[in-house]
């Protein structure tokens, strides 16, 4: 069972060097993940003269979410494991594979790398809005529906490539299925709540055009949906799973 395994860890492992080293990294790929996301939902906007979402917008913004997210993963994966993410954090934590400690580390740098992120597209555009995630023909509760969905989808995805440790050489390609699954999810949602899956790109935006309208469907759902995600497959698939039999037994 995973529940029993969740662990708060200990003030030594929140000040070790490697846990520092971790959450710098965090900080890094979320920086990058939300600087080349946003950043191509305002050159969008530019260059339509702030048109409402487009086929075309959402296609562009899809694909720039998962080359970024491919990038982001791949250089954070062997310092903290490419988190980028507080639902993906929160659901390796719901597994037993994270403690407490080291989990709200993450969540901090993540935040932070979000937040700094928007700050520089601010600055680095002229003042141009980041915007942020709204609500489009859907109600707060469609959309907490949608975001858990997604989220749970992708906090899968994280474990089947990423966690389980039966990948194999599945791993190698966990970066690039994990910015699969966020492109498509983006083409799934993005006209409805703007497809977050992710509190941190919820937040900076947010944090700096000081907009909060149903930010709170930003950070339930994607929790709900990551910690879901997290239960079923450490419960179905790592914990309850037999060895695989040898070639002479079948």
């Amino acid at each position: 069972m995973p529940i029993p395994r969740i662990a708060v860890g200990t003030q030594e492992e929140a000040t070790h060097p490697g846990t520092l080293k971790a959450a710098l990294a965090e900080f890094i790929s979320t920086l990058i993940f939300v600087f080349a996301g946003q950043g191509s939902g305002m050159a969008f906007s530019k260059l339509t003269g702030g048109a409402a979402t487009t086929p075309a917008g959402l296609i562009a913004a899809a694909l720039a979410h998962a080359f970024a997210l491919f990038v982001a993963v791949s250089v954070g994966a062997n310092i903290s494991g490419g988190h980028v993410n507080p639902a993906v954090t929160f659901g390796v934590f719901i597994g037993g594979n994270i403690t407490l400690l080291r989990s709200i580390i993450y969540w901090i740098a993540q935040l932070l790398g979000s937040t700094v992120a928007c700050l520089l597209l601010r600055y680095s555009t002229g003042g141009l809005s980041t915007g942020s995630f709204a609500l489009s023909g859907v109600s707060v509760w469609e959309a907490l529906v949608l975001e858990i969905v997604m989220t749970f989808g992708l906090v899968y995805t994280v474990y089947a490539t990423a966690v389980d440790p039966k990948k194999g050489s599945l791993g190698t390609i966990a970066p690039i299925a994990i910015g699969f699954i966020v492109g498509a999810n983006i083409l799934a949602g993005g006209a409805f709540d703007g497809a977050s899956m992710n509190p941190a790109v919820s937040f900076g935006p947010a944090l700096v055009s000081w907009s909060w309208d149903d930010h709170w469907v930003y950070w339930a759902g994607p929790l709900i949906g990551g910690g879901l995600a997290g239960l079923v497959y450490e419960f179905f698939f790592i914990s309850h799973t037999h060895e695989q039999l040898s070639s002479a037994d079948y």
